[in-house]
């Protein structure tokens, strides 16, 4: 189913430049852009080309700011930012981190269904199909393609205790999961987003969804044990790596009966 840095005094800001992470000379952003934020810019180029993986650390605030030549604070400032982005995580007397989907506090990061009682417990997948093709048109401005670009299409169950609880229809551009398998998503033991970090280097960093009340057809309520035309909540979402690059589609429909859909605002 297819989804509907501050300048120096005297210095013209013009001319104020960063070195990048490569050493080579980085034009500077906007004379607005405080100094930290041209830091972040800086941290995030590197965590885009690659420089650090998804779990590995980074080098010590004290390493950075010499890096950069900038002060300490400005790089813990920096760090801190892109911590509550989510796509850095510290740890307390060692250091900070390249988030990952792998680790088990973060790996349902996108999945905001929750148990009527109690806490969210582990899902046990159940893959039911998966698919080579040719993109539709709506799948492939989803993921900025072109109409009739290969991609991957994977469609699997969650499961609660047992019970179905979410169908997931998922797209993939199949040129960044060249490799990918029927028999690699069952052998793999982590989320499926670790399996994409540690085997095809695309790291999920934020998503963006659009949520409507649909019923149930028939197919759909076979797969997830209701009666057709039964209340379900889709979920389209889309999954960005660094950059804002989309790289996965995927419309879920979920039951709300023994869950809830939690998301915080601030």
């Amino acid at each position: 189913m297819a989804p509907q840095l501050c300048c120096n005094p005297g210095m013209p800001a013009a001319a104020r430049t960063l070195p990048a992470a490569d050493g080579a000379v980085e034009s500077a952003a906007p004379a607005f852009s405080p100094l930290y934020q041209q830091i972040k810019g800086l941290l995030t180029r590197s965590l885009t080309l690659g420089e650090w993986k998804a779990g590995e650390a980074l080098p010590s605030e004290p390493e950075l700011a010499q890096r950069f030549k900038v002060s300490q604070g400005t790089v813990r400032k920096a760090l801190d930012a892109l911590t509550a982005e989510g796509l850095l995580v510290r740890r307390q007397g060692k250091g900070t981190f390249v988030a990952t989907h792998a680790e088990a506090q973060v790996q349902y990061r996108f999945l905001r269904l929750m148990p009527e009682r109690g806490l969210r417990e582990a899902m046990q997948r159940r893959f039911i199909d998966f698919r080579r093709l040719r993109a539709s048109a709506e799948v492939a401005r989803a993921l900025e393609l072109k109409a009739g670009d290969p991609v991957l299409q994977v469609r699997r169950l969650l499961l609660s205790e047992g019970r179905p609880v979410v169908l997931d229809d998922i797209w993939l551009s199949a040129r960044l999961f060249k490799g990918l398998t029927a028999e690699r998503l069952q052998a793999y033991r982590g989320p499926m987003y670790g399996l994409f970090e540690s085997e095809f280097g695309v790291q999920m960093i934020r998503a963006e969804e659009r949520i409507r009340a649909v019923a149930a057809g028939a197919d759909e309520a076979a797969l997830l044990g209701i009666g057709e035309g039964g209340p379900l909540l889709q979920v389209e979402r889309r999954a960005f790596t660094y950059a804002d690059r989309p790289v996965e589609l995927r419309l879920g429909l979920y039951q709300t009966d023994a869950h809830y859909y939690r998301n915080e605002l601030s």
